[in-house]
C-alpha cells in the first residue's frame, strides 16, 4: 500500500485501462492521473484525486514493464465538471478505447502514441456536440463495461439512464450502425448500485488464470446459483433498511456487523480474517 500522503493520492483501478490483444498476454497499461508535482495544469474547482507520482509508484510496485506503460493526464476541465475518475469518461477493452472527446489532456497526441503501440488500435471518441460531458456524467455512459463476444465483436453493458436520455441513446444507436467492433447494447437497471456510488465499472475486474491457478483458488468464492442465493439471503438478513445517527452509538449495531462478517467469512470459507474473530471476542 502507498503511504497516505497527498503526493501519492491513488484511487485505484478507476484510473487504469489495459489495451492489447488476448487478456493473458502482455498489453499496454494506461494509467490516468489528474495532477503531478510541478505541473500547473490541474483542475481549479475540485481537487484531482489521482497523482502521477502515485500511478508511477503503483506501476513500479507491480513490476510493470516500463516499455508497456503510458501515463496520461485527464482533462482538468472534465474533472471540474464532476469526472473524478477516468472510468466516468473512458473505458477500454482489448484494442478499443471508448472515450469522450474531452477525456484527456493532449488527447490527439495520446491517441497517436497508443495507435503506434497497440496492434489494430481503435479510438471511439464521443463528440461533445452529440453528448456533453454533463450528460455523460449523469447517464454514466462511460461507467460501463465493454465486453468481447465469441465472434470477435463487442458488447457495451450500460445503465438504464443511457436508454432514458434521448441524446445519449440516439448516439449509441448511431454507434451500432457505424463501422466499429461494438455490435450490441445491453441495458440494466442499476439505480440501487448507482445511488451508492457504484455502476457497471465496479464489475470490470478481470483476473486471467491458467487451469492450474484456477484450481488453486478457493472454490467457495466462485459465483454459482447456490452462492448467489446464499449471498442474497445474507443481505436480506443483515442489511438494515435504514440507519440513523443514534444507531451509530448502539452496541447492537456492532454486534450485528460482526455477526454478519462472521457468517459471510463462513459462507466463503475464508477462515478468521477479521481481528475480532482471531481475538476470540465473538459477536458480543
Amino acid at each position: 500500500a502507498l503511504p497516505q500522503v497527498a503526493l501519492l493520492g491513488d484511487e485505484g483501478a478507476a484510473n487504469h485501462n489495459r489495451l492489447g490483444g488476448h487478456y493473458g498476454e502482455p498489453g499496454i497499461q494506461l494509467f490516468v492521473y489528474g495532477r503531478e508535482e510541478g505541473n500547473d495544469t490541474r483542475p481549479s474547482r475540485y481537487p484531482a484525486r489521482q497523482t502521477r507520482e502515485a500511478s508511477e509508484a503503483v506501476a513500479r510496485l507491480n513490476q510493470v514493464n516500463p516499455q508497456q506503460v503510458f501515463f496520461a493526464q485527464q482533462n482538468p476541465d472534465v474533472i471540474d465538471q464532476g469526472v473524478f475518475h477516468n472510468d466516468v469518461i473512458a473505458v477500454s477493452n482489448r484494442q478499443v478505447l471508448f472515450c469522450h472527446q474531452q477525456a484527456f489532456a493532449r488527447q490527439a497526441q495520446l491517441l497517436a502514441n497508443l495507435r503506434a503501440r497497440v496492434n489494430s488500435f481503435m479510438a471511439i471518441e464521443v463528440p461533445t456536440a452529440q453528448v456533453s460531458v454533463s450528460d455523460a456524467v449523469s447517464t454514466y455512459l462511460f461507467n460501463s463495461q465493454l465486453l468481447s463476444r465469441d465472434d470477435g465483436s463487442m458488447m457495451l453493458v450500460l445503465p438504464q439512464e443511457c436508454r432514458e436520455h434521448a441524446g445519449v441513446w440516439g448516439y449509441l444507436n448511431e454507434l451500432l450502425a457505424a463501422d466499429n467492433p461494438i455490435s450490441e447494447l445491453k441495458v440494466f437497471d442499476l439505480r440501487e448500485s448507482m445511488a451508492n456510488g457504484g455502476g457497471p465499472a465496479c464489475l470490470r475486474l478481470r483476473v486471467v488464470l491458467t487451469e492450474e491457478e484456477r484450481r488453486a483458488v478457493n472454490p467457495a468464492v466462485m459465483m454459482n446459483d447456490t452462492l448467489f442465493n446464499a449471498l442474497n439471503d445474507w443481505v436480506d438478513r443483515y442489511y438494515r433498511d435504514r440507519l440513523t445517527a443514534a444507531d451509530l452509538a448502539d452496541p447492537q449495531l456492532l454486534r450485528e456487523g460482526r455477526e454478519a462478517l462472521d457468517v459471510l467469512s463462513q459462507l466463503l470459507n475464508l477462515g478468521s480474517v477479521y481481528p475480532f474473530q482471531r481475538e476470540g471476542g465473538g459477536n458480543g
